[in-house]
């Protein structure tokens, strides 16, 4: 029943929950005023009610009840039955007689027994909602746990950095990176650096677990009530994760993950770890990271060396880099400054006078150096190559210090030199602006191009405001930009004024050709739709194509030129230059363009003659094409060939019947196998040609082969790269580097640099003698003057020289070795040799002296008046006398053909010269590989 379950059992009817007066016994009176207590705390009856009975309780409210009163009784409680156990002497529970307790302790019994009952409900509801909240945690984590990112990264965290490119002195040949940046351990991080950096992002970052929470909170608050993500509260730790981790997006579920992550990172990894991988990770604008790069950028020196307000400066530019940097607006970035300062005295890690006095320092930001134009790009170049197969993929990490062999100085004169040769040439052929129309204009391409190759196009009308110039090629409509074309416009003449209309110029594509975009044919008046339809597929598949826009053109009027310089005696590479430009990505000529060498190739002719024994200084070789079967070499000078020339002679005046005479009677074979030894790695064919430089090779191995020369006859391997520093700081060790071998004695080598300096004394190369020191070399040059080359050597350097069109066009009339390539060589050993002392080639001990008769190359007579000095390896020397003098035997030795002596010389079948044979194709070089055999020689000795 309702009083029992109320726990009231003396209780009635109207007081189910047992908070009314205890019985009154029968001989008590009857209290005063108790009676209608129940029936104040009654609603007001309506007046269409019926009358309630005396023993009717009180109507239920169908609302809540009010703040005071009893509550609602139950109306399913029924009057207690007196067949009911009770206790003996206690009242029956029927309600019939009793009448409530006092309204006052009603009240409070009901209003304690009410926050009981709700405060254990709400403890309830509170350990639910805890018991929720922490599963709910416990799932969330678990669910960003899942693709977390391992924390083991940081440990190994390699970021990526600049790999440096040195000279042999130290100075910065180049740079490169995929962000630049160099990593510096904290302990070499000045402690101003650090306490900047601590004070503008994290102060409490070596108190703190990682973890920011009153800052987190605060975020919270400001994005709620924003909607979005204004405001973070990342402390250096959760910065470092970001960066290195996860993605910079401001998410909540990124922010989850950096928050898991931060507790771990603290527990694997010191504070100072943390802190150095924030130092080097952040980005300070312009393309730098890490405080290195940015002090390097900003101060011009080490990040070891900043002042406080330098440091501060740095610090300065993190919030923003393209808002506060001094580069960008100084006065913002002092204001920046200032602030990091006063956050630095505010949390007590600078003194206000240390913080004063960096305040007034002024701001001195280095100059800029990356509009300079690289001093050799081409060096970098191989340097990456060379880095790639040292450590493989890791090279795309950077973080490498490459020490290079070139010399500052002497690869600044060769790159003048080159550039100075080709101003030359393009002054010499009027290729400057302004550009005339000549009177006979070169006939202009047809047709569609494509591909990199080199048009001639015409000019058809300019635009000064753009600066650029209108060139048609075939059916292509391009432009020039001048902006570019600094080279043949010094004077920096407008586009209009730079060349005339309808001039022919040779230009070459800069991107690929764009697709013509077909016209649709316009249907006839009068034609209906399936007219049109039948005329259309009836008709042509070519339309008219609607003009394209002017695609990208460059220049391209002069020749490229090369310039390889090595050490003699180290072998190392201490010039390099691949063209005009000193562009990073550009063509290496010197390392890659593989062209005719030319006359300069004779010099391995006659040196494989003299190694073996089969030629000397004094022998007479034929100088006449008609003597030469099988072939008709052309030389040079159509002046020789009227009678035959000691070999000195030969070579000196570049001879080329002399040369393929030569040939024929040491064999090819031997002779390309020679040239290989010396340093020439492209293949060569074993035939006549081979004399007169027909087969390709390129201007470093011509570089290597003349050092081998100077060097005594001992090959070694040139060298660029000398040592590789990797991010830790331990060199890398570089494949080994091949042994050297001898080739020549050194008598023969002598004997041979001896002969080549006869070509500067007294033939091609006079202008070397300028010098003013001992220079042996040769000239080359090829068939309609394709390619020009000088290549010589000094005691201390041997330098090769290439000039010539990219797509092989004749460099033009009056065009030699002499001319195009040789002045380059003269200007860059005039200053690889300015501080030093001329010095003579050593004499080997095994070479003698001996005078000679000019005219058969025999011992001179006893007494002879024009008998010469030559010299010769000891035992080569000749024996015997030259017979005395006759009347005509000058025209009778020339009737007679060649000397007796001449063995293996091929003669020419029955009397008088032999017809020549047909003329080479079209583009067939005149050098043509040899019809026939070559006469059996005993193979090479080396």
């Amino acid at each position: 029943m309702a009083s029992e379950q109320s726990g009231n059992p003396g209780g009635n009817g109207n007081d189910p929950i047992g908070k009314a007066d205890p019985p009154r016994r029968a001989s008590e009176p009857p209290r005063p005023g108790s009676a209608p207590a129940w029936r104040a705390s009654e609603p007001p009856r309506r007046a269409s009610e019926p009358p309630r009975r005396a023993s009717e309780p009180p109507a239920r409210r169908s609302g809540p009840p009010e703040r005071g009163s009893e509550p609602p009784q139950r109306g399913s409680a029924a009057p207690r039955p007196a067949s009911a156990p009770h206790l003996d002497g206690a009242p029956h529970l029927d309600g019939a007689s009793h009448p409530p307790h006092p309204p006052a302790a009603a009240a409070a019994q009901d209003r304690n027994a009410r926050i009981a009952t709700w405060a254990k409900r709400i403890g309830i509801a509170l350990a639910a909602l805890l018991a929720l909240a922490a599963t709910a945690v416990v799932l969330v984590v678990r669910h960003y746990e899942a693709d977390l990112p391992s924390t083991r990264e940081l440990k190994d965290y390699r970021p990526p950095q600049v790999t440096r490119i040195l000279a042999r002195d130290g100075t910065r040949l180049g740079e490169v990176f995929t962000e630049r940046r160099t990593v510096v351990r904290i302990g070499e991080i000045p402690n101003q650096v650090k306490l900047a950096a601590l004070a503008a992002e994290d102060a409490g970052f070596y108190e703190h677990a990682g973890l920011n929470y009153l800052g987190m909170l605060r975020a919270l608050a400001v994005n709620l009530r924003s909607t979005q993500t204004r405001q973070g509260a990342s402390t250096i730790t959760q910065q470092v994760i970001k960066n290195v981790l996860l993605t910079p997006d401001r998410t909540y579920g990124r922010k989850a993950r950096e928050i898991i992550l931060a507790r771990r990172i603290e527990q694997e990894l010191t504070k100072d770890e943390i802190l150095e991988l924030y130092l080097n990770k952040i980005y300070f604008g312009h393309g730098r990271y890490g405080v290195e790069e940015a002090s390097r950028y900003y101060f011009g020196k080490s990040v070891r060396d900043v002042t406080l307000a330098e440091a501060a400066l740095l610090v300065a530019v993190v919030k923003g880099p393209s808002v506060y940097s001094p580069r960008a607006n100084l006065e913002r970035a002092v204001r920046r400054r200032d602030f990091v300062l006063d956050q630095m005295l505010r949390k007590g890690f600078a003194d206000e006078i240390l913080v004063e006095q960096a305040k007034r320092e002024p701001v001195v930001l280095a100059i800029e150096t990356e509009s300079l134009a690289e001093l050799a790009p081409e060096v970098v170049s191989e340097a990456q190559r060379v880095l790639r197969e040292v450590v493989g993929p890791a090279a795309q990490q950077g973080g490498y210090t490459i020490t290079t062999t070139i010399d500052p100085a002497m690869q600044a004169a060769a790159r003048a030199a080159v550039r100075k040769n080709l101003d030359a040439y393009a002054k010499r052929h009027k290729l400057f602006g302004p550009l005339a129309r000549a009177k006979k204009e070169p006939a202009p391409f047809e047709g569609t191009p494509s591909g990199h190759k080199v048009f001639r196009g015409i000019v058809t009308g300019a635009d000064d405001a753009r600066g650029t110039l209108s060139v048609r090629v075939g059916t292509l409509e391009g432009t020039v930009s001048l902006r570019g074309a600094r080279r043949y416009n010094p004077s920096g003449l407008a586009p209009s004024k730079f060349a005339e209309v309808n001039k022919v110029v040779r230009v070459s594509l800069i991107g690929p050709a764009p697709e013509p975009v077909a016209a649709a044919a316009a249907p006839a008046e009068d034609e209906d739709d399936a007219a049109g339809d039948a005329r259309r597929a009836a008709a042509p598949a070519v339309h008219a194509a609607k003009p394209a826009a002017p695609v990208p053109l460059r220049l391209e009027l002069g020749p490229e030129g090369a310039l390889v310089a090595i050490d003699v005696r180290t072998r190392e590479v201490v010039a390099l230059v691949g063209g005009y430009e000193a562009v990073r990505g550009g063509l290496d000529r010197a390392t890659f363009a593989r062209r005719q060498p030319g006359s300069t190739f004779k010099a391995f002719v006659y040196g494989y003659g003299i190694h073996a024994r089969t030629l000397t200084p004094a022998t007479i070789l034929e100088t006449n094409p008609a003597t030469v079967s099988g072939y008709n070499p052309k030389n040079h000078d159509e002046s020789e060939g009227k009678s035959p020339a000691r070999l000195r002679e030969a070579l000196a005046h570049s001879v080329n019947v002399a040369a393929v005479s030569a040939m024929s009677r040491v064999g090819a074979s031997n002779v390309a196998a020679f040239a290989g030894a010396l340093g020439i790695r492209s293949k060569l064919g074993a035939d006549l040609s081979l004399a007169l430089g027909a087969y390709e090779v390129t201007p470093r191995e011509m570089a290597a082969a003349y050092a081998s020369i100077a060097a005594g006859g001992v090959y070694e391997q040139p060298v660029l790269i000398t040592k590789i520093v990797g991010p830790g700081g331990v060199e890398i060790p570089l494949p080994p580097r091949p042994p050297a071998h001898r080739v020549m004695e050194e008598a023969e080598a002598y004997v041979l640099t001896s002969l080549l300096t006869s070509v500067v004394q007294g033939g091609t190369a006079k202008q070397a003698r300028s010098l003013g020191r001992p220079i042996a070399g040769k000239t080359g040059t090829t068939n309609d003057a394709k390619d020009a080359w000088f290549v010589g050597f000094s005691t201390d350097i041997a330098c090769a020289v290439w000039t010539g069109y990219d797509d092989a066009a004749p460099l033009g009339r009056g065009e030699a070795g002499a001319t195009s390539a040789l002045p380059a060589f003269v200007d860059f050993m005039k200053q690889a040799h300015a501080k030093r002392p001329a010095a003579d080639f050593p004499v080997p001990s095994s070479v003698v002296r001996v005078k000679i008769d000019p005219p058969t190359g025999l011992l001179a007579r006893e007494g002879q008046e024009d008998a010469i000095e030559e010299v010769f390896v000891a035992g080569t020397e000749p024996a015997e006398e030259a017979p005395a003098p006759e009347a005509d035997a000058g025209a009778e030795a020339a009737d007679a053909g060649a000397p007796e002596d001449l063995q293996g010389v091929v003669q020419a079948p029955g009397e008088g010269p032999q017809p020549a044979p047909p003329a080479p194709a079209h583009g067939e070089s005149e050098h043509a590989p040899e019809p026939g055999p070559l006469p059996a020689s005993d193979p090479p000795p080396f």
